[in-house]
């Protein structure tokens, strides 16, 4: 590197005489994993990358590690694998005393990216993107839950009745937004500080639920905010005793937590999705990306819809679209066309859950939508009207993890787009959450079966 221009980043952190640095990558279930690196290992991880142990995509949530995977497994005695840091996505963490903060991905020994690394996976969907000459845009957002808990009282309460912070049904209001104010401007303030700026945020229908959207900006550096926002909001959360939570379902009263994306295409010149001329100010490559959705997400459901509670959600009359339907600003359909102005046209696809890995999410929609660009698809369904009329022949999605999980499997599309080692290390690591369902015995059957049967 002696020759080479010194990256900002690191001119930065020998100005500011930083200590040590922060470093984080995704494993599959979207779970940012981590360490600190002394400052001198640090800049030999910025030159030729650092190790870090595969098992990040050999275990699930819990630290177990799975039975069916070839790629990563006990049989390869789970080595270091080389993670590289994106030094364009340095911040600092303002609650962590400012450490200095990087993202990284995974490559392969020789270098080449890694075919199941979240953040490489959507690398490789941007590129063939970008080989059609389209720059995706991209926006998420988020509702989650938050609780009066730490993980002692929840661990203590065996998983059952968490306290919401505040109680009630109140949307939109900023008398339960002055409840827990400290924790609502933390949110605010130290996600800008932290370079993951907030366009809005209010509390939503339900106890203690709020909503937020992240900025509007390029796909990855999205996917970049939204993972940190996850993990930045539990965090945060910990200076007020609150405990967010980002399942897609805690309780069959109360509505689902959703992770909407918001999508556009631009040429690096303007946003392509706008024809003033067009179907809702739609241009053509807007009806065949969202023909390629209308088509193909549900070959890419487990990505948007992975774990065994996401499919709680996609109950009839509770928000969450249960069908593959488009329309014009219609928030029951799937795919809600906003038709705006040259520049706010955009596609929201509603389909995803709050529970969603950001990177796998965002690979799952542009994949789709792109996939209906390449194939020059046209849009021959009608729009849906009011709630779901116009849908009534339209099959239902799934409801089970392992369901979606074998057609994503057999997926030609997904294949295509993703790679075959991706697929069938993802489809693997959800047939595993899917037998832990299965041998598990829940507080449900306990309290229907336990006495009367």
């Amino acid at each position: 590197m002696a020759n080479e221009k010194k990256h900002p980043a690191l001119a930065a952190l020998e100005k500011n005489g930083a200590a040590k640095v922060k470093v984080a990558v995704s494993d599959i279930d979207g779970i940012l994993r981590g360490k600190y690196l002394h400052i001198d290992k640090f800049k030999g991880a910025a030159d030729s990358g650092f190790g870090f142990c595969d098992v990040v995509f050999g275990w699930d949530a819990h630290d177990v590690c799975y039975d069916n995977t070839t790629v990563t497994g006990w049989h390869h005695g789970f080595p270091d694998a080389l993670a590289r840091v994106d030094l364009d996505t340095a911040r600092k963490v303002p609650w962590d005393n400012n450490v200095d903060f990087f993202l990284g991905d995974f490559v392969n020994a020789d270098g080449t990216p890694s075919p199941i690394c979240p953040r490489q996976t959507l690398r490789r969907v941007l590129a063939r993107a970008d080989k059609l000459g389209f720059q995706p845009m991209c926006g998420f957002e988020f509702e989650w839950f938050n609780f009066r808990e730490t993980p002692q009282s929840w661990a203590e309460k065996k998983g059952v009745n968490p306290q919401t912070i505040t109680p009630g049904m109140f949307g939109y209001s900023l008398l339960r937004m002055a409840d827990n104010r400290e924790f609502f401007n933390a949110l605010m303030d130290d996600m800008l500080a932290f370079n993951v700026p907030i366009e809005g945020l209010h509390t939503e229908t339900g106890p203690g639920v709020y909503e937020v959207a992240i900025a509007f900006c390029s796909a990855l550096e999205n996917a970049d905010r939204a993972i940190l926002f996850k993990t930045g909001a539990k965090e945060i959360g910990k200076r007020y005793g609150i405990m967010p939570s980002f399942m897609a379902k805690w309780s069959q009263q109360y509505p689902g937590c959703s992770g909407h994306i918001h999508q556009s295409l631009s040429d690096g010149s303007g946003n392509k999705f706008f024809d003033a001329k067009g179907r809702g100010s739609m241009s053509p490559l807007f009806e065949s990306y969202l023909a390629g959705q209308v088509a193909f997400l549900m070959e890419f459901a487990p990505m948007f819809w992975p774990t065994i509670n996401s499919y709680k959600r996609l109950v009839d009359g509770f928000w969450a679209p249960v069908k593959p339907t488009w329309g014009f600003d219609n928030r029951t359909a799937s795919f809600r066309v906003i038709a705006g102005s040259p520049k706010s046209t955009r596609l929201e696809t509603r389909c995803p859950g709050a529970d969603v890995n950001p990177y796998l999410g965002m690979a799952a929609v542009i994949a789709a939508g792109m996939a209906g660009v390449e194939k020059g698809l046209k849009l021959t369904a009608p729009p849906i009207t009011g709630t779901n009329q116009g849908a009534e022949n339209i099959p239902r999605a799934p409801r089970s993890l392992i369901e979606t999980t074998r057609i994503f499997s057999k997926s030609e599309v997904a294949r295509d787009w993703l790679g075959d080692t991706f697929v069938e290390h993802f489809a693997a690591t959800r047939d595993w959450e899917w037998r832990q369902w299965q041998d598990a015995v829940t507080d449900w059957e306990m309290k229907r079966y336990f006495e009367i049967i």
